[in-house]
């Protein structure tokens, strides 16, 4: 199993001794952090809820797992028998993308259905308001 560079090996100072594949990696896992932490601060904040901050709180989690994990990605394309393992990541980011497009258009038509419901109580007591003066 091939992980992570360990930390003792990275000398800062001198980036040029770092190969660019654990560069990369580096970069994954920092931003795969910074993702993280952006949104259990805006769970915290409020601005986002918790029945969406799932689906964003295991897309972040995956995503640095398999940044730390570098062989991850290959162990599953050879467990689903895959020939090209990048193509199993896209093929799943895909799937999991229109599954959610779906659930949110869902939310959007209970949405409309209920915004038309309540003009229509509006314009139901407003009437009743004026026919009553």
């Amino acid at each position: 199993m091939r992980c992570f560079l360990p930390l003792s090996d990275i000398n800062l100072s001198n980036m040029e001794a770092i190969s660019s594949e654990q560069r990369i990696q580096f970069f994954a896992i920092l931003v795969s952090l910074l993702l993280l932490f952006l949104v259990i601060r805006l769970i915290v904040q409020g601005k986002l809820r918790e029945e969406y901050s799932i689906i964003w709180i295991v897309g972040t989690s995956l995503l640095l797992m398999f940044s730390i994990w570098r062989d991850g990605i290959d162990k599953l394309g050879e467990l689903f028998g895959v020939y090209s393992a990048p193509n199993l990541f896209f093929f799943a980011a895909i799937l999991m993308i229109f599954i959610y497009l779906l659930h949110l258009s869902v939310v959007l038509s209970n949405l409309q259905k209920q915004n038309k419901t309540l003009a229509q109580e509006i314009a139901l007591l407003k009437r009743k308001d004026v026919e009553s003066s």
